[in-house]
């Protein structure tokens, strides 16, 4: 016989199926069967039905379209017969789903499928409605579902009971129907049904408030009973699993017990005795047996109760992190991270072994293990839990170092108790990890440094040690090289000698070496050669009797192939050689940077760690407070890939954005600057010059502050303390800086020629604030448009502080210029003008598009505005 006719059995198919070589052969295989399948669909012939239906199973399952034989489905459930509705109902599982449309005739049939007097035909109604159910079906079959929960048959009970699950969860509304008839279950004794009746009362209590109520006052005994009799039953074979009586009841009870005991105290303290008890009696040395003890836990933790109780199950997780399993004890690190919050004390006593589980060859338990360490780091106990880490660290594996790095500088940082050991912990971080450290983390060490004035001569002679040793972390030679630029001297000098160090000797040559290193080594990165040759410059005041060797240093960067690089050595190069009667002022030290200022800056520019704690607020330059929870981006409600730009109102933020740091103060409405040295000269201010020179005014400081990168996601558009020198700032002060770099004279400015204008739009309108956008674009350079948005307040009322923001994604680079005033007048009366630049990479491609936030105070609170602009005119 053929063994692709129309005669073929299932078995003859599945195996001509399974003895094809390739995936062609397969595909011909099932086209032939589907099309002897439609054939005799189109026959008609009942005796063949069941067959087909079975072949177009098996087809579905490989993942090649069915759906003509829905109908087939349908003709088979209508059959008189048993195995003919057998066959129908698991195609309508299998082939099927609630989306489907053909659904809703099926709803007759079991509608009488259900009042069937075979209770086998009822039980296929049921698995099939409680697998496919829609919300009509549901509100048109569920008074047959209720009765069927009082069928005098168990396993139609159970069946109901678990179709009802499925009811209320699309119908919650149907809830209040099923209660009474769930609260009967719970006095079954027959197992299947019991477990069914249960899940079915939890669901209620999740979904329906009254339901919970009701349960509470009528069923919590009950089930505690229930609860009781099955922890203390004897042995029972047809219900025992690994000694454990019935495990997968004991948790439902127990899941149960969780959502009526909490939030109620008289609950919660019925309970506690039975939770002791199943904690206490139940074996830990099998899988059942944990199952039920982490269900306990977890009881225990959510309702109402005494510390004790929670004392014990704390215990119990414990327990599981000495067990051999990973999955248990990846379940009691997560169940560990929140029962800290109820008592930390309890979870402090099993710190040992959480720390053994840092150092475990899964890597998921080790993050794990380290996140809840962080938690249990206190003022009394960080330097135990820092050494022990810091030791784990030398020989943890290279994918753990960053998270572990990262953890460690977080615990110092929030609970170092002293600058000297912040330090010390610090630099052995940078020692095993450096490359592994976040930019943010270097920098706020380099401010504390700065801060820390009777450290600097330990700090720069512990560094000089430490990067002769370990010269191949980047990070550490950063640091290293700023503190030699900055405190060569006291190196030299064995300055701030402390008790616990020893004396070393230090030449002037020995401290440019350690720098001539860093800048010729191959691997170091543009960050580093250019903080290296700050360091040089600044040590050719300090160690004038080797002035000659830095310069010829100096002098071999004019040939890198790095452009940044070629041009601080010609205009170090001309420090060093023409303006030695400057040179000392103009390398003076660092003025101290404000270290609570840098922290609050950091915690605003980079997101939150999930341990931190209390986040505080941080002030925009136009005193705007907004939470420090998230990043400007998530404010915003853009994802990773969407850029932001927010507005600067003072000329002097220039510094912030290239320091990190606030070091200014905001300024008037008038856009008059108060740098952070008033009067200081912005290029003497950035190399740390404090000889006074004439103020630059806003416009220069402007114009400096439209060349930064603010597209970059992070905050930091330069590295902190070593930036380069931006060319724009000798062609843009209006004020004729002196001849500084080797002659170099201020080009003129270019005065941008709008080109053909383009309709206005209103770009956000609401009941108290209109926005309006006018739009130009030079000739010369299409994918850029110049934007002018005006603000206008609808309301009778003053906004104060207003600051505008704005977001665009990754094919688009924008840029806000400083808005006219920040404060908008009631009822139109005036209205606020600000200058946006967009660059579109993808123009002619793609449109523009931009997410706006609005920030203003109305009778001294704080009000937000969002909305997004996609309205903008073709050809921009």
């Amino acid at each position: 016989m053929n063994p692709f006719s129309s005669g073929t059995r299932l078995r003859d198919m599945i195996r001509a199926i399974r003895a094809c070589k390739t995936a062609a052969e397969e595909r011909a295989v099932v086209r032939k069967e589907c099309a002897d399948i439609r054939a005799l669909i189109n026959e008609d012939d009942p005796h063949d039905r069941h067959r087909n239906l079975a072949k177009l199973m098996f087809i579905h399952m490989l993942g090649y379209p069915t759906h003509f034989g829905q109908m087939e489905c349908l003709k088979l459930i209508a059959s008189p017969g048993f195995p003919e509705k057998r066959i129908g109902y698991l195609g309508l599982m299998l082939l099927l789903d609630e989306r489907q449309e053909v659904l809703m005739l099926v709803t007759n049939s079991l509608k009488q499928d259900l009042n069937h007097s075979n209770q086998y035909v009822v039980g296929l109604a049921l698995c099939a409605l409680g697998n496919i159910c829609s919300a009509e079906m549901a509100r048109d079959l569920a008074p047959e579902v209720e009765r069927l929960i009082q069928f005098r048959d168990p396993n139609i009970r159970k069946k109901a009971a678990l179709c009802s699950t499925r009811i209320v969860r699309k119908v919650p509304d149907l809830a209040e129907n099923f209660v009474n008839a769930a609260a009967s279950l719970l006095k079954e004794k027959h197992h299947g049904v019991l477990i069914t009746g249960v899940q079915l009362c939890y669901e209620l209590c999740l979904i329906n408030d009254e339901a919970l109520e009701y349960f509470r006052k009528k069923c919590t005994e009950g089930v505690i009973k229930t609860l009781r009799d099955i922890t203390n039953s004897a042995y029972q074979p047809e219900y025992d699993v690994a000694g454990i009586t019935d495990p997968f009841l004991h948790i439902r009870l127990l899941r149960l017990l969780r959502v009526l005991g909490q939030g109620d105290a008289d609950a919660s303290d019925l309970m506690t005795d039975i939770l002791a008890q199943v904690a206490t009696k139940t074996e830990s040395n099998k899988n059942a047996g944990n199952a039920v003890l982490y269900e306990c836990v977890e009881t225990i933790m959510a309702i109402e109760d005494t510390s004790s109780l929670r004392v014990l199950a704390i215990n119990i997780l414990g327990r599981f992190l000495s067990n051999r399993d990973n999955n248990i004890r990846y379940v009691a690190l997560n169940m560990l991270m929140k029962a800290i919050t109820f008592d930390d004390q309890a979870v402090q006593r099993h710190r040992v072994t959480i720390l053994e589980c840092v150092k475990d060859p899964d890597a998921s338990i080790r993050k794990r293990a380290l996140e809840l360490v962080t938690l249990l780091v206190n003022e009394n106990n960080v330097t135990q839990l820092t050494k022990e880490l810091i030791d784990y660290l030398e020989i943890s594996d290279e994918d753990f170092k960053e998270d572990l790095s990262a953890k460690i500088c977080f615990i110092v940082e929030k609970f170092s108790p002293e600058k000297l050991w912040y330090i010390d912990q610090m630099l052995k971080v940078l020692c095993e990890a450096g490359k592994f450290v976040k930019d943010d983390v270097w920098h706020a060490l380099i401010v504390v440094i700065s801060n820390a004035s009777e450290l600097h001569g330990y700090t720069v002679r512990a560094l000089y040690k430490a990067v002769l040793i370990y010269s191949e972390q980047e990070t550490l030679v950063r640091v290293a090289v700023w503190c030699i630029g900055e405190y060569g001297d006291l190196l030299v000098n064995n300055v701030g000698m402390l008790g616990i160090e020893d004396p070393i000797t230090v030449t002037e040559s020995d401290a440019v070496d350690v720098i001539e290193d860093a800048i010729t080594r191959h691997n170091s990165d543009s960050t580093t050669k250019a903080m290296a040759l700050v360091a040089l410059l600044k040590l050719s005041s300090r160690f004038p009797s080797i002035s000659e060797r830095i310069k010829d240093i100096i002098v071999k960067q004019k040939g890198s192939i790095l452009l940044e690089m070629q041009q601080r050595a010609i205009e170090y190069n001309s420090i060093v050689d023409r303006h030695k009667n400057i040179r000392s002022s103009l390398v003076e030290r660092m003025p101290v940077l404000d270290e609570a200022t840098f922290n609050v800056r950091r915690a605003g520019s980079f997101p939150a760690s999930a341990s931190t704690g209390a986040k505080p607020s941080v002030s925009l330059p136009n005193g705007f407070e907004k939470p420090a929870v998230a990043p400007l981006v998530d404010l915003l409600d853009l994802d990773s890939d969407d850029i932001l730009a927010a507005p600067s109102s003072s000329g002097a933020d220039f510094l912030q954005d290239l320091l990190g740091v606030d070091l200014g103060s905001s300024s008037s409405q008038s856009g008059a600057t108060q740098g952070p040295k008033a009067g200081t000269d912005l290029l003497l201010d950035i190399l740390s010059i404090g000889t006074p020179s004439p103020a630059q005014n806003s416009a220069s400081s402007i114009d400096f502050l439209s060349t930064a990168d603010i597209n970059n996601n992070t905050s930091n558009a330069l590295d902190t303390l070593s930036s380069p020198v931006p060319p724009q700032i000798a062609t843009t002060a209006s004020t004729g800086m002196f001849d500084l770099l080797d002659g170099l004279s201020p080009s003129p400015s270019k005065e941008a020629t709008n080109g053909p204008a383009y309709p206005s739009i209103v770009a956000y309108e609401s009941s108290s604030l209109k926005i309006e956008f006018t739009f130009s674009k030079p000739p010369e350079n299409p994918q850029t448009t110049n934007v002018q948005a005006t603000f206008i307040n609808l309301s009778p009322n003053t906004f104060t502080d207003f600051i505008f923001q704005a977001a665009v994604p990754k094919f688009l680079q924008l840029h806000l210029d400083p808005a006219s005033s920040n404060t908008l007048p009631a009822s139109g009366n005036g209205n606020i003008t600000q200058n946006l630049k967009v660059t579109n990479s993808q123009h002619g491609k793609k449109s523009l598009v931009m997410r706006m936030r609005i920030g203003y105070k109305l009778d001294g609170k704080d009000v937000l505005e969002e909305g997004q602009v996609s309205n903008f005119p073709r050809g921009l």
